[in-house]
């Protein structure tokens, strides 16, 4: 399988199964649409005949033999070589854990998928003790594995920071943070610790405690002051931008060397969410993602099968605006664009993505178990409760098998290996079928894979 395109003069041609990506002169490229699945010894009569009007027999014979000699090299209409493994794949250790310190949130975003903070089930903060015993499920269920990560996730987490851990403790009681760092050693275990905040809350304090403890920070901004303050509002509607870039910039300035991203939705109102992007930049943010917003399409600011070929386009001049930033030297890293064409993930992560119900779970306030953050609030997909001990072990059967190779419209997909199978939650809340992909994110990831790869091959050697 191999899929070919031409972006902004390159001909770029993808080799599936291989992860061989090759860059075409117009007479090769051509020459594949005379192709399918192998690049026989002979050249097709058919291929000859359509090209000898406008180019040379040994021009034509020399970009055959080079088309050739990929094929037998297993670059270009290569085996698949990864079906096999998948009647191998079993469930995995628990690696990594979204904990839901707090179901409430002081601000009222219109797009979320919380339900604006509760997820539907009441607005309420964790327990210290629901905490305890989350960081004690994570190290019984991650067996043999050293690094495990804990994501604090609302709702808004800063709602609950007492929870998550200040120093000094107050009195002697260990909090999430402290709990689990003191753990370590006895466990063999590092913990790695992410927040994901709206910001309004950010104190002097608050930021420097997330830099010192959390590996990573996701830092929610939609961009420019009359985008974000559109959709992402205070509970009396008033916009939140001028709260949180100031704390943001700050945070990020005394970080250091430590990871980050700010993080952006774009909706129907900013389908010009480049421009989002650059403002983002210019305020000091290199490191950027700007997502799409996954709704109800009957909703007004849902993005709809309509709007995907302006949203191409918005991603090919965000490429090229990237490609001129770096070789100004003013770059900034989008998420949607970093690709790694060398090494790659893991065959397994290539297979089954981020690991949901398998190697990672959610825990929310009451210690209830779902597969991920997006899945909580139906109760159909509850795995247990940290606090009875109870788990569904079936369930995480289930989802260690679902795979880009059980999911149909994924199996005849070139982009297969590089969205892993797309998202779970969002296959089952817009298909009603987690074996069903969802049309929308599979077409944009597409496109963004194409963006990204272009955007090497304008970089190369610079």
């Amino acid at each position: 399988m191999i899929h070919k395109y031409n972006l902004r003069g390159y001909h770029i041609v993808i080799d599936t199964n291989s992860g061989a990506v090759h860059l075409f002169e117009e007479l090769p490229y051509r020459m594949l649409d005379f192709l399918d699945d192998s690049v026989p010894e002979t050249m097709p009569a058919a291929m000859r005949e359509a090209l000898k009007g406008q180019y040379g027999g040994e021009q034509i014979d020399e970009a055959y033999g080079e088309l050739r000699e990929l094929y037998q090299k297993g670059l270009l209409f290569s085996a698949d070589e990864y079906e096999k493994f998948c009647g191998m794949m079993k469930d995995a250790p628990v690696k990594s854990m979204c904990l839901n310190v707090a179901h409430d949130c002081n601000l009222r975003c219109e797009y979320c998928f919380a339900s604006k903070g509760d997820f539907g089930r009441g607005r309420m903060l964790m327990p210290f003790e629901v905490g305890k015993k989350a960081i004690d499920f994570l190290i019984a269920e991650s067996k043999g594995r050293h690094n495990l990560e804990v994501d604090f996730f609302g709702g808004e987490p800063l709602m609950n920071f007492a929870v998550m851990g200040t120093f000094p403790c107050e009195s002697d009681l260990k909090r999430i943070v402290e709990y689990a760092r003191g753990l370590e050693k006895q466990h063999n275990k590092n913990f790695r610790f992410t927040i994901t905040t709206n910001g309004v809350l950010l104190t002097d304090d608050k930021i420097e405690y997330i830099n010192r403890e959390m590996s990573n920070v996701v830092l929610s901004l939609d961009g420019r002051k009359k985008v974000n303050d559109l959709l992402r509002v205070k509970p009396d509607g008033s916009g939140s931008y001028d709260l949180i870039v100031p704390k943001y910039q700050k945070l990020v300035s005394t970080r250091g060397d430590k990871d980050y991203y700010v993080r952006g939705t774009f909706t129907k109102h900013n389908l010009d969410f480049t421009n989002d992007l650059l403002h983002m930049a210019d305020l000091g943010f290199d490191q950027l993602s700007m997502e799409p917003v996954v709704s109800d399409e009957k909703l007004d600011y849902s993005i709809r099968e309509e709007d995907l070929p302006a949203i191409f386009r918005e991603y090919e001049h965000l490429a090229d605006l990237l490609i001129q930033r770096r070789k100004e030297g003013k770059g900034f890293n989008f998420f949607h664009f970093m690709i790694d064409l060398d090494q790659g993930p893991c065959a397994i992560k290539r297979l089954r993505g981020c690991g949901c119900g398998n190697e990672y779970v959610a825990v929310t306030p009451e210690g209830d178990i779902f597969p991920c953050h997006q899945f909580v609030g139906d109760d159909s997909w509850k795995m247990g409760n940290v606090l009875d001990g109870s788990f569904d072990r079936a369930m995480k059967e289930d989802f260690s098998r679902y795979n880009i190779y059980s999911k149909k419209d994924c199996r005849s997909c070139w982009a297969k290996f590089y969205c892993s199978g797309g998202c779970n939650a969002n296959s089952w809340q817009y298909e009603h079928d987690i074996l069903k992909s969802h049309r929308i994110s599979c077409e944009l990831e597409k496109k963004r894979v194409e963006c990204a790869i272009m955007i090497k091959a304008a970089l190369a050697g610079n």
